[in-house]
């Protein structure tokens, strides 16, 4: 993927990692799109960064989608790539019955959303000469957070569905990229002031060097994630799941 020249669609890209990534690459020279549920927040998106431009999309409902889609390929015909941002995070008690709602939304959301809006824009993709679709996993897909074990299994879940799509494509025109991020410090779990979870700053000024590193990257995983990323084929994966414990 060429750092700059393109039309970005992020869905899920209202707050945390997808809101400053967006930021990131429209610095870098890309027309970037953001969506999101609330309108509200994409309005005050706007206000604060007008080179940005918003459309409504919720991943959990087809229909929403689908809108979305006629929407940004309307408006924006140069749309090349896709990020697939959305997703929630949430603790669960397995030896509560009630954990079966937290599982249920994760799914829809973090898995189903990214299968659904891969769907809905690889014909649209395939219309380009060059694209990319960036799914996002988690390096708690490779180590599990014991925690949070619907999360773990839907981000392990999208890094073997990139890795089956990568292959599947591979005679198009669009590349697959799997960010596989640490633990950030984002609202996301309420990591915003987490010592143990990497400055956002830090996250996405490593993740865009490496994405202007390598044109063909496949993954990129900035040195934080490297130790779950990496924990099995080391021979560090009960350490550190133990560590995660």
């Amino acid at each position: 993927m060429n750092i700059s020249g393109n039309t970005i669609f992020i869905a899920g890209g209202t707050s945390g990692i997808g809101l400053a990534l967006a930021v990131a690459l429209q610095n870098e020279g890309n027309k970037v799109i953001i969506g999101g549920r609330r309108s509200t927040l994409l309005q005050e998106i706007s206000s604060k960064h007008p080179k940005i431009s918003t459309v409504v999309i919720d991943v959990d409902d087809p229909k929403s989608i689908r809108t979305a889609y006629e929407s940004v390929t309307e408006d924006f015909p140069d749309l090349n790539v896709l990020v697939t941002m959305s997703g929630i995070m949430y603790p669960e008690d397995l030896k509560n019955p009630d954990f079966l709602d937290v599982a249920e939304r994760t799914i829809t959301t973090n898995l189903l959303g990214t299968i659904r809006l891969v769907g809905q824009f690889i014909p649209h993709l395939l219309t380009k000469p060059t694209a990319t679709i960036a799914t996002v996993s988690s390096a708690v897909g490779f180590v599990p957070l014991p925690i949070t074990p619907t999360y773990n299994a839907t981000k392990a879940a999208v890094h073997l569905f990139t890795e089956s799509m990568r292959v599947q494509l591979a005679d198009t025109s669009i590349q697959c990229i799997e960010l596989i991020p640490p633990g950030v410090r984002t609202t996301l779990m309420n990591q915003e002031n987490s010592e143990s979870a990497l400055p956002l700053d830090d996250y996405i000024e490593e993740t865009i060097a490496l994405l202007k590193a390598d044109d063909n990257a496949t993954e990129i995983v900035v040195e934080a994630a490297k130790p779950l990323r990496h924990a099995e084929i080391n021979g560090e994966y009960q350490n550190v799941l133990k560590m995660l414990s």
